[in-house]
């Protein structure tokens, strides 16, 4: 055990999937002790929030990670089997379940996408960003429908009045997962506008989570889609 952490080792046992590292707050050090842990115990990992600091450091001692500036994301397979010897993690995305679709209403919302999606990729879920696709020109989202129709679970990334979620959910038949943003002038409120929109969405099938929330969305949504892939692989 760290001396600044409690890890959770036997948490993939009880969830599914190991522990996230949120690292807003946390010294480079102790995020780097964090994954050395969770490797030297064959676990995924992955740090969201992360400094710029912590970063290099991570990058440094694990080159086959996988850093995403613009998520604050850094994720690492567990050592496989071949490159145990030599400490290496496999970057191989063997995806075991999806379609999942991240969806942007603009290009200032990306960052908290692309949490999602680097979330999604970390749970090997088959996921696909559209961007930039909001209600200020609705057009742009008619031609991605098809392909929404066949997703499993939509992450909607949207904020100022957020109402993307709600006409992404009159168009598909599986759950949309509203992450609202603080992107938008004074009365979006950093977003709280956004919320509250998404929460009284009447399309029944959109559900909301906190405030650039893009993990807690993509893990939402990726567990639907590994949920449902357990299913039919069971049948």
């Amino acid at each position: 055990m760290s001396e600044d952490a409690d890890l959770d080792l036997n948490r993939q046992s009880r969830c599914g999937f190991p522990e996230v590292i949120y690292g807003e707050g946390k010294p480079a050090d102790l995020i780097l002790r964090l994954f050395e842990r969770q490797q030297a115990n064959g676990q995924d990992s992955l740090v969201t929030r992360l400094s710029v600091e912590a970063a290099e450091l991570l990058a440094t001692h694990f080159p086959h990670g996988v850093h995403n500036a613009v998520a604050r994301t850094f994720r690492l397979r567990a050592p496989s089997a071949d490159s145990a010897l030599s400490g290496q993690s496999s970057l191989e995305n063997a995806v075991s379940a999806g379609p999942v679709y991240v969806v942007t209403a603009g290009s200032s919302d990306r960052p908290v996408a692309e949490e999602a999606m680097e979330t999604l990729h970390w749970m090997k879920v088959d996921c696909e960003l559209i961007q930039d696709v909001g209600v200020a020109g609705p057009h742009r989202l008619i031609r991605h429908i098809p392909r929404l129709q066949t997703a499993v679970a939509i992450v909607c990334v949207a904020g100022m009045e957020a109402a993307l979620p709600s006409v992404v959910g009159g168009y598909v038949p599986c759950p949309v997962i509203g992450v609202p943003t603080s992107v938008g002038y004074g009365a979006s409120f950093q977003g709280v506008t956004a919320l509250l929109s998404m929460v009284t969405c009447c399309a029944s099938n959109v559900v909301a989570v906190n405030i650039d929330a893009g993990f807690k969305g993509g893990y939402v949504a990726g567990l639907i889609a590994t949920r449902a892939a357990a299913g039919q692989r069971s049948k």
